[in-house]
């Protein structure tokens, strides 16, 4: 099991509408972009509204950032669109045989580790902004022509 796509496809929308600040970012577009539906679009575009990425207008086309670049951070992305509840990015399974040594004390056990590990991946996504991944975007187009 994988971290929701949510999170990799709101990162896409915010870079997109930057980079394409010129034109119009409909779902339709960005759609295209993600190679996915619409629908599934406008459900992320609410959650990144509702954190204040965003801004959409009833009734005109398109999308913009609501905020620079270098204020959005990959962990409020994450947060943003629900990927993992607060402190349960890892599941333990709930009702290990307490007769068994392992089943008594496995949860214990790797609880702690998996929040040390939770940790530190919201540590490194809380130091990238949607500014980093957008130069680099360029910088790797810049390297095909």
């Amino acid at each position: 099991m994988s971290i929701s796509s949510r999170f990799a496809v709101g990162i896409h929308i915010l870079a997109l509408i930057e980079i394409n600040k010129g034109g119009v970012s409909t779902s339709e577009y960005l759609a295209a972009s993600v190679n996915t539906n619409p629908a599934v679009i406008r459900k992320i575009m609410g959650m990144l509204k509702n954190a204040g990425f965003v801004k959409v207008r009833p009734g005109i086309a398109g999308a913009e950032l609501a905020k620079n670049l270098s204020e959005i951070t990959l962990l409020d992305i994450y947060k943003a669109v629900n990927v993992v509840q607060e402190k349960e990015l890892f599941s333990i399974h709930e009702k290990p045989n307490p007769q068994c040594p392992v089943g008594r004390n496995i949860q214990n056990t790797i609880g702690p580790l998996f929040e040390i590990a939770q940790t530190a991946l919201e540590k490194a996504l809380g130091n990238v902004t949607i500014e980093d991944v957008v130069k680099d975007i360029i910088e790797k187009e810049k390297l095909k022509y």
